[in-house]
């Protein structure tokens, strides 16, 4: 496997040095922070990263304050009080995307989000707690517990809210395979998700690099868009 210094190298090269590589790089919350946020915070986001997938990121964002209204500030103990009715009445609400599966979603990912924080004290520990050696167990619960947060949703999920998180976009697909990582170009199964954490938990032993900057240095390293994410 290629070290992962020559991978930096050759990001560093193509963003125009060390320093404007290091602008890229993605901000992470502090354990504290993380466990800090709100249970509702937690849940707008997840909502947020579902309804963009598939659809225009721009629009969610700018219709945003209107879902923040229609879901009561995404309040896991309101929206847990209301009735299937209610519920269904989203799917004519032009204040959120009226998707009976999204919404549907977000209504089961209310009791996804309250049965963690109560095993936790809250959810911002369950995400706080669960370590970054660990990405793909902790996607893989995310996928079998809550709802609609497989694949690249619930990998936007854990990056928006600060979680320390490589993202396995195209570019850094390239970088693994480019690396010598024998995996799919779109990975799915558990047994290239386990060998894509183990090169990851291998760089990151190699730099003392977190996660995330692993994941966004790869990214930059390859590629037409160099503004490409990961």
């Amino acid at each position: 496997m290629t070290k992962f210094q020559k991978i930096k190298e050759r990001a560093e090269h193509r963003k125009g040095g060390g320093a404007a590589l290091k602008k890229l790089l993605p901000k992470m919350a502090s354990k504290k922070q993380l466990q800090s946020l709100g249970d509702d915070r937690y849940l707008a986001m997840m909502t947020k990263c579902i309804n963009q997938a598939g659809f225009s990121w721009k629009v969610i964002e700018n219709k945003w304050p209107e879902f923040e209204e229609a879901f009561f500030g995404f309040d896991p103990r309101k929206l847990g009080l209301l009735s299937a009715e209610q519920w269904e009445a989203y799917t004519g609400d032009r204040r959120v995307v009226r998707n009976w599966q999204k919404i549907k979603a977000l209504q089961e990912n209310v009791f996804f989000v309250q049965e963690e924080s109560r095993k936790n004290g809250s959810f911002g520990n369950f995400i706080a707690d669960w370590p970054a050696s660990d990405q793909i167990g902790l996607m893989s619960h995310l996928k079998k517990h809550g709802s609609r947060l497989g694949g690249q949703s619930a990998l936007w999920f854990l990056r928006r809210t600060g979680k320390d998180c490589f993202i396995l976009s195209r570019d850094v697909m390239v970088t693994l395979r480019g690396s010598g990582l024998e995996v799919a170009e779109q990975p799915s199964s558990q047994r290239d998700l386990k060998k894509i954490q183990a090169q990851f938990n291998e760089w990151h032993e190699e730099t003392g690099l977190p996660y995330s900057h692993l994941s966004r240095i790869a990214a930059c390293s390859v590629g037409e868009n160099y503004l490409q994410q990961g």
